[in-house]
């Protein structure tokens, strides 16, 4: 059998179907060991995520229930959590994830795999927060919390704390969120947290502090995410090595899930670079953005990333004040920015607060101005103007009305506060309390 598994994986990638023969009679034969079943189980999976084959990983699933039942505990709880997520890189298959991992959640209720069915659990989770079926998630979070309270397991429970944290924070409640967030935070003091996950919980807490507007702390949050995963090692040659020479069954099994492990950390130091370069241009300081691609080599090896690029550019515009520039980036890189909800959400409060500032230079001089002259020195079109001032307007940010039919804003000028009033009811105030005293002298003499 040890040959004929050799041989499977010697063609993999030459010939996948000639392979997954071999390895579906290996694993069918009786003479087979526990051992080569699980190489051959594990192989074929392999090869339908590399194909992005969603039937054929199904089907390896689903007849391999039987073999799973027949293994150690552990053993079986691991291959299951393996298959599950050989479904996250198939595109169009997270329904089909979704459901095969609910059907794993009754299995294991069924044998009575308590760990396992926490596991699957999380990861159900997990799957409900990305199809934004935010109830299901939270009420399945509040079991497993409870769950695992019960025996006391800070690992688990610092990372169900922190998915609790990003559901409520995709429900724009923070306060729930921080909540979470210190309840994960509080469980990892007392445990040995693994760098990524140490990297998501510093990750995550500068993502809330931005949506406070404490730029500086997530600054400082960002900055540890991206250090912490830089000591964080991963084998480069995972990543150069050709896979059409694999020929080992463990360098076969596991160069895949390298690859992975180290393109998950370089998005997240990627996504921690971008948040940096986001809290500086919050900050108001743009100049100080490409310096901190020159500040280490695990920022520097960024610096063609689209991403990275269209952010200098957003900090290139800020600092020549040009908001027709800015405008430009935001529209170049419309996908990008709007593909990240921090990004999108600031940059488009920076946009608003950046065009408020330039309209109220613009008019300062005048008590009454044409839009169209507005819209001529700013470089946007009448409409935009138009709408922003009238919401300037209605905001009292500033004192004035727009005249439709000359087509310009008229401005009022600012009235000094009449303090007439407030001293009128501050006398009042002072007699009432006048009044009041004397009548409760009187009850005394009473």
């Amino acid at each position: 059998m040890e040959s004929q598994l050799d041989k499977a994986t010697s063609i993999t990638f030459s010939s996948p179907k000639e392979a997954i023969d071999i390895f579906n009679n290996v694993f069918s034969s009786p003479e087979a060991s526990t051992a080569e079943k699980e190489r051959a189980l594990l192989s074929v999976a392999l090869i339908a995520e590399r194909n992005e084959d969603v039937g054929l990983l199904t089907n390896v699933f689903n007849n391999s229930r039987e073999f799973l039942s027949s293994l150690p505990r552990a053993k079986s709880s691991k291959l299951v959590q393996t298959l599950i997520d050989r479904f996250s890189c198939i595109p169009n298959a997270q329904d089909i994830q979704l459901q095969v991992c609910i059907d794993s959640i009754e299995w294991a209720k069924g044998d009575n795999r308590i760990y396992l069915l926490q596991a699957l659990e999380k990861k159900l989770a997990g799957m409900y927060l990305e199809t934004k079926k935010y109830t299901q998630s939270l009420e399945l979070i509040g079991k497993l919390l409870h769950d695992l309270k019960k025996v006391d397991d800070k690992m688990e429970l610092v990372e169900v704390h922190l998915l609790e944290a990003k559901i409520y924070h995709a429900l724009h409640n923070l306060a729930k969120s921080k909540a979470a967030l210190t309840s994960a935070r509080s469980s990892a003091n007392s445990i040995y947290t693994p760098p990524p996950l140490q990297a998501s919980l510093d990750l995550y807490s500068g993502i809330l502090h931005s949506e406070e507007k404490d730029y500086k702390t997530a600054y400082s949050y960002f900055f540890e995410t991206l250090e912490g995963l830089a000591l964080y090692f991963v084998p480069e040659k995972a990543l150069e090595s050709d896979t059409s020479k694999i020929s080992d069954f463990k360098s076969f099994l596991f160069s895949e899930d390298r690859k992975r492990l180290a393109k998950q950390l370089a998005e997240r130091q990627q996504q921690s670079l971008i948040y940096m370069m986001l809290c500086k241009i919050m900050l108001l300081a743009p100049e100080e953005v490409p310096t901190l691609l020159s500040s280490g080599k695990t920022a520097f090896k960024f610096r063609n990333s689209p991403f990275v690029i269209a952010m200098l550019e957003v900090a290139k515009a800020q600092k020549q004040r040009s908001l027709f520039n800015f405008e430009k980036v935001l529209s170049e890189h419309r996908s990008l920015i709007n593909g990240d909800p921090l990004v999108r959400t600031h940059l488009t409060l920076l946009y608003d607060t950046l065009l408020g500032e330039n309209l109220l230079r613009i008019i300062e001089p005048y008590s009454t101005v044409e839009l169209g002259h507005i819209a001529n020195q700013i470089n946007l079109p009448i409409s935009v103007v138009e709408f922003k001032l009238s919401q300037m307007i209605l905001d009292k940010k500033l004192n004035g009305i727009l005249d439709h039919g000359k087509g310009c804003l008229i401005i009022f000028d600012e009235s000094e506060d009449d303090k007439l009033y407030d001293y009128s009811l501050e006398i009042i105030k002072n007699m009432n309390n006048v009044v009041d005293s004397l009548y409760s002298k009187t009850s005394l003499l009473n």
